[in-house]
């Protein structure tokens, strides 16, 4: 390309004193702006190169009359013949991010630092690979994608969150005419590396922005994702996923197609007395010199208030689970902003119980089987693991007796949920109620943070 709209990989492109832009054309629409700029000198009067810029775009100011913007792991350096036209320019930028802060279902329901941090965490390459290699996840995407091949042979497919871009790869091997792999964080360049690498840049086409913000060109047949956080619904990437179907033809199939969560009451001594044995470096009275005991409280506070994701031995489990479905092909992004889970567990065994533990299943309903994902604790651990929640105040039932109660989710701003469980011994009124305010930023990219 010409000086004037100048691309490079690097990521500082040197400008040149004749790269100058003379004139542009751009105009607004629901991706955001679309800008040609237009070099006499160097092309005559035609395009020289059009981008589409929204609220994601990173852009700066360079001197008083040019503008670096970067798309992608490309960078174009735009140079304007007069300060008046800069302006314009930036204005329209300026529009634009306000329009798409103003109108993103993602915006309104995230808050910035949580979404930076987030998108910050799966750029890296390392939580791609972390994820590519767990096992079970990986090989289960596989194997439900290429053992119902019939429903992606020539069809159009849409991979929601695609990171490195492997569900989009399994899609192409399994007869997909054209996927599009929509990636809001930056590995969405190395996914693009990734395809013109494997020469298959006639069948995937990688679209950073998110789901919420992106527009494609045409409707699809089949919306592939991996939106699960720990106990399902964590980073609140279902949302997204869910959102996504507006672009699902009316017969179009979703892989995964509904999930399961299980929770069962658990009974662990160990794992009760490590936390108070944490909280308990604040009963001192004495550290160096100063009397921390006043803070005892709240420190027992926070930590049983912050969910524990481990795996552990299904002996400890002390009833048979209850289950609650989320239906993906019929749920509504508005279903998980406040999910309640009822229950009424039939006590197996007798003794002390510390709390509920919860895992997830997801099944790919395909015309030809279904295939299921499972994070039991009686199945291979996957980088889910399982998470527990204790109560701060155990409760004592009896072999044959009943505990009832809720699971309430309300989610928040922070892509996590906020955790309220009351539970009931029926027959004695023994009764528990843990409030959980905060959430649990998943393990995946930070250390915990308040709590789920």
């Amino acid at each position: 390309l010409p000086p004037a709209a100048s691309t490079s990989a690097s990521p500082s492109p040197t400008p040149r004193k004749h790269s100058t832009a003379h004139k542009g054309l751009w105009h607004m629409d629901g991706r955001g702006m679309n800008f040609q700029p237009f070099c006499g000198s160097w092309a005559d009067g035609v395009c020289v190169f059009k981008c589409l810029v929204n609220r994601d775009t990173e852009y700066c100011r360079v001197g008083k009359e040019s503008v670096l913007i970067t798309l992608g792991y490309n960078s174009a350096l735009l140079q304007f013949k007069s300060h008046s036209e800069y302006s314009t320019f930036s204005n329209a930028l300026k529009r634009c991010w306000n329009q798409k802060k103003e109108n993103s279902v993602f915006s309104q329901r995230t808050e910035e630092a949580s979404a930076a941090q987030y998108f910050q965490f799966y750029g890296c390459l390392s939580q791609q690979q972390n994820m590519m290699q767990d096992f079970v996840r990986t090989a289960t995407y596989h194997r439900a994608i290429l053992q119902n091949h019939i429903d992606f042979k020539d069809k159009v497919v849409l991979d929601v969150g695609c990171g490195s871009g492997i569900l989009s790869f399994f899609a192409v091997q399994a007869g997909a005419r054209k996927v599009y792999a929509v990636e809001a964080s930056s590995v969405a360049k190395y996914a693009e590396i990734l395809v013109r690498s494997n020469n298959l840049s006639d069948k995937i086409m990688v679209l950073s922005g998110k789901i919420e913000e992106i527009s494609l060109p045409e409707n699809v047949d089949v919306v592939i994702s991996e939106p699960m956080g720990y106990m399902l619904f964590n980073e609140r990437m279902l949302e997204s996923y869910l959102h996504s179907k507006k672009w699902l033809k009316s017969n179009g199939m979703m892989f995964p197609t509904f999930s399961d969560i299980h929770l069962a009451p658990f009974s662990d001594e160990q794992l009760y007395m490590e936390h108070y044995s944490r909280a308990n470096f604040w009963y001192q009275q004495c550290f160096y010199g100063v009397n921390l005991s006043s803070l005892r409280s709240a420190a027992v506070d926070e930590y049983f208030r912050q969910p524990i994701v481990d795996t552990f031995d299904i002996r400890i489990l002390m009833a048979r689970t209850v289950k609650y479905t989320v239906n993906f092909t019929e749920a509504e992004e508005e279903d998980l902003h406040r999910v309640e889970i009822p229950f009424v567990f039939q006590m197996m065994q007798s003794g002390l119980i510390h709390g509920l533990a919860f895992w997830f299943d997801v099944a790919f309903v395909g015309s030809l089987v279904t295939v299921w994902l499972s994070t039991a604790p009686t199945e291979p651990l996957t980088h889910w693991y399982q998470v527990r929640c204790l109560l701060q105040t155990p409760l004592f039932a009896k072999e044959g007796e009943t505990l009832s109660g809720k699971v309430l989710f309300v989610a928040n701003k922070r892509q996590s949920y906020d955790i309220q469980i009351v539970a009931v011994v029926d027959q004695t009124g023994f009764k528990s109620v843990k409030y959980r305010v905060g959430e649990i930023l998943s393990q995946k990219y930070i250390t915990f943070a308040g709590c789920f």
